[in-house]
């Protein structure tokens, strides 16, 4: 059965996932708040993209002929950059929508998006319901924030922020080979806030104009960047799955030619069936482009434009860079091989944002399960992996007396000390701390009951399978560290 996305948003409310941004004021369009537990379950998914690109990666897989081995680092690069950057990636002039109004109801929209698009005056009318003659002509909408550096508000202060994390990796090229002596191939990593104005943001957290990216930037011998395309467009297809997507809900597409950036000689989307799609739709999570040498070119020579298979500094009408570059050597020498060139780019960038709401829609679940006295009750539960899981464990005294509450404390401290994300509940019914801890997603319930004191033991639950375990009491931290390992 479909899920329902309206079902999935009320959760995130109502349990503290997701918030709308301002919403006392009535909210703001396009900007959204992460709640208690969707912050530690964003936080978790840009941990373990940045441990499986950077902390703990590793070369299973790697291309045949291809070094043994590489390496990976990270950077954090500032949101507002030389506006000089941004002309000569080509942003200034090429990053933006076709943007389309209703005569009708003074709505705005992108062109692509007025097929789906709903009349915000008139609710009733089905989405698209938009005769031809109502509808403005497409013009140029730029996506890019403007903003003023310092006190002047002339345009020679203008700035932008950053519609993207990858050109602070790409500027800082050099500065990474001098510092940090990595060797090609080599990658960039860098997690970090992005914006871009949206014409119509819409579909909950999937299309923001404040999100978060995960890009990596991988700098390779040019002989070998078609081969290392190939291996970065799977590893990257593998990580959802590993972590909870089923192969069911998700695809790795790859761009028509039509597509493709004027730079890419290959690009292909790791794409998910959000439940706000129809059926047999998906929306795109990650894209992974072989971008070849145009990024370094580009701040090396200027804005370039394809003519034919090259690619050339663009020149105005006195045949002079149209937008010119840093005319800094940003090119790479091999003291091995003695060879001088400029590496070619893959490039994976993720949003975290949107892996984070895949991973929202693919735990949720419903089912039906017994309650305290055997009636058989409707049970809310997110089936997150362990590793992302906002709450690892749950620890409950099965009464306020005895000693029960002392000995669940104590437990909860030495979870919390042991690094394990933890919550401790002794309010209700048993079964009910069950579904407010399934409903949230917490993968373990330890509950200390009047057994505990005799023979030093617990029950630890697990919630997907409801599978009930008595575990000795001093073991639960190391317990807990094996199930969160597997």
């Amino acid at each position: 059965m479909k899920k329902s996305m309206d079902t999935i948003v009320s959760l995130c409310k109502r349990r503290g996932f997701v918030f709308p941004s301002s919403e006392i004021y009535g909210g703001s369009n396009g900007f959204w708040d992460y709640g208690p537990l969707g912050a530690q379950l964003k936080r978790n998914v840009r941990e373990a993209w940045w441990g499986d690109m950077v902390t703990n990666h590793n070369e299973l897989g790697i291309p045949d002929g291809a070094v043994s081995t590489f390496q990976m680092v990270g950077v954090e690069t500032s949101i507002i950059m030389h506006p000089q950057v941004w002309k000569a990636s080509g942003h200034y002039d090429l990053f933006h929508d076709m943007m389309i109004d209703c005569r009708e109801c003074q709505a705005r929209f992108r062109s692509d998006h007025v097929a789906t698009s709903q009349c915000p005056r008139k609710p009733s009318k089905a989405p698209g319901d938009h005769e031809a003659c109502q509808l403005t002509e497409p013009r140029e909408f730029n996506l890019m924030f403007k903003t003023i550096i310092g006190a002047l508000s002339g345009e020679e202060n203008a700035a932008f922020l950053r519609p993207e994390t990858a050109q602070g990796m790409f500027v800082n090229f050099k500065n990474v080979v001098d510092s940090s002596r990595v060797k090609i191939p080599f990658g960039i990593a860098q997690v970090g806030k992005s914006f871009r104005n949206e014409i119509t943001p819409r579909n909950f957290t999937f299309r923001s104009r404040e999100f978060e990216q995960m890009e990596m930037e991988f700098f390779c011998h040019p002989d070998q960047s078609r081969q290392w395309y190939e291996y970065w467009r799977n590893r990257r297809f593998q990580w959802y799955i590993d972590l909870g997507i089923t192969s069911d809900n998700l695809i790795l597409r790859d761009h028509d030619a039509d597509e493709l950036s004027h730079y890419s000689v290959g690009t292909a989307d790791v794409e998910y069936a959000f439940p706000f799609l129809p059926d047999g739709e998906y929306g795109e999570l990650e894209g992974i482009a072989h971008r070849g040498d145009f990024d370094l070119r580009s701040h090396m020579e200027g804005k370039l434009v394809r003519q034919g298979d090259d690619l050339v500094v663009e020149t105005d009408e006195h045949g002079q860079p149209r937008h010119r570059g840093s005319g800094k050597d940003l090119t790479y020498f091999d003291d091995q091989s003695r060879e001088r060139f400029a590496p070619h780019v893959i490039e994976p960038a993720a949003g975290a944002d949107r892996a984070t709401l895949a991973f929202l829609c693919e735990a949720y679940h419903e089912d039906e399960q017994p309650d305290d006295k055997g009636n058989m009750q409707s049970r809310v539960l997110m089936r997150f992996h362990p590793r992302l899981a906002p709450v690892k464990v749950a620890v409950f005294p099965l009464i306020k007396k005895e000693g029960m509450p002392e000995t669940a404390g104590r437990l909860y401290q030495d979870l919390k000390a042991a690094g394990i994300a933890s919550v401790y509940d002794q309010q209700g019914a048993i079964g009910r701390r069950y579904r407010r801890q399934d409903e949230i997603g917490t993968p373990f319930c330890i509950t200390i009951d009047g057994d505990t004191a005799t023979d030093g033991t617990v029950t630890i639950r697990d919630r997907d399978s409801l599978e009930q375990q008595r575990i000795p009491l001093d073991s639960v931290v190391d317990n807990i560290h094996g199930r969160l390992r597997s």
